[in-house]
């Protein structure tokens, strides 16, 4: 088995000392994403579905970089500044795992603002 770090010009450079992603055999393990935009660096404009749609493209190209995609993920685990903002959150949410979504945990923590999601995942490569 084999392990491999995942890096693309189509995600956030890493904040710090971490990886975008890791790959290990037929897995593929997401570094927690927030809503910043990968062609300025800067949070997108916008609240709570703006920033869930960013993190979920983010983790796309992070996926894609290491071989797979959105419907080989296997779990996620979402953090939300507020879990009032669950709805909103849970509607963008949906357009990436229309069918079949992955197992999910969501959880409200204290994210420094501006960001108000950041979500990790699990993913399996073909």
């Amino acid at each position: 088995m084999t392990r491999q770090a995942i890096s693309t010009p189509n995600a956030p450079k890493p904040g710090g000392v971490y990886s975008q992603g890791i790959a290990w055999d037929k897995l593929v393990f997401t570094a927690g994403q927030v809503g910043v935009d990968p062609a300025t660096g800067q949070a997108v404009p916008g609240g709570v579905r703006e920033q869930t749609r960013q993190v979920l493209l983010n983790i796309k190209a992070i996926l894609e970089a290491a071989g797979t995609d959105l419907g080989s993920v296997v779990k996620t685990t979402c953090f939300l500044a507020d879990i009032n903002d669950f709805g909103a959150f849970n509607e963008v949410y949906r357009e990436f795992f229309a069918a079949d979504p992955p197992a999910r945990s969501t959880v409200q923590v204290g994210l420094v603002p501006p960001w108000q999601v950041e979500i990790e995942a699990i993913a399996i490569r073909p």
